[in-house]
């Protein structure tokens, strides 16, 4: 399939490839020029790729790296890294080196210099103790960076537990698979927790061009998150 949309017009800064386009991709919703023909990345990808090489240090010095419901555009290249001790942990994948339950991490204590979770606590029915697993395995000092689809214009998030038919969680949570929609109160939700926790509209820090070409969602906000030096579990 990559060969037919080989071109120079829009590029994956994760292998750095260019094509002429990108696919389509959605549920229902259908979005065009978004899924990339090689990585198969989303624009929620790229942009996390261009945030953690551009502006974190997780792949340059040595640290651990647990990475829950791994993403495969990024499996290979941590897997890949002389510099990184890396987990992966999922219920199902079978990218999981550890098959466990977010809720109940089978982990120490400050186990993580760096956890990745993204675009799974929408699928959690309790996800503030799936939040609060996450934060007692990173160690203090450490950095996660826990991605949800999140709508930007939505004030308090919306759940509902009597919704259980599949295509009316698909109508209203935007999947069958989803519990909730997150509004801006998820920052809230995970500074109870205890982390320190930044909302990076990393869009801003790139030129208009660097938008159009890596096919970015503009305003889309990294949900950043750090464990305070002076934490205890």
């Amino acid at each position: 399939m990559a060969w037919w949309y080989r071109g120079e017009r829009y590029t994956d800064p994760i292998d750095e490839k260019s094509f002429k386009s990108f696919l389509p991709y959605g549920y229902g919703n259908v979005r065009e020029n978004v899924l990339s023909p090689s990585t198969l990345s989303l624009e929620r990808h790229r942009l996390l790729w261009l945030y953690l090489t551009r502006e974190t240090d997780l792949l340059t010095r040595p640290q651990s790296l647990l990475h829950v419901a791994p993403e495969q555009c990024f499996y290979a290249r941590f897997r890949e890294s002389e510099l990184l001790t890396y987990t992966t942990t999922d219920l199902l994948s079978p990218l999981a080196d550890v098959k466990a339950d977010i809720c109940a991490l089978p982990f120490a204590d400050n186990s993580y210099d760096f956890i990745l979770c993204n675009h799974v606590l929408e699928h959690i029915p309790d996800d503030f103790k799936a939040m609060q697993e996450l934060y007692r395995v990173l160690k203090p000092g450490g950095t996660a960076i826990l991605q949800i689809p999140l709508e930007n214009d939505r004030d308090v998030t919306f759940e509902d537990d009597s919704i259980t038919d599949r295509d009316e969680r698909a109508r209203i949570f935007g999947q069958y698979d989803h519990v909730r929609v997150y509004g801006m109160d998820y920052f809230k939700r995970l500074e109870q927790v205890g982390f320190q926790v930044a909302a990076v509209d990393y869009t801003k820090q790139l030129s208009r061009d660097e938008v159009d070409r890596y096919r970015l969602a503009q305003g889309e906000l990294i949900p950043v998150v750090t464990k305070p030096l002076t934490a205890t579990p």
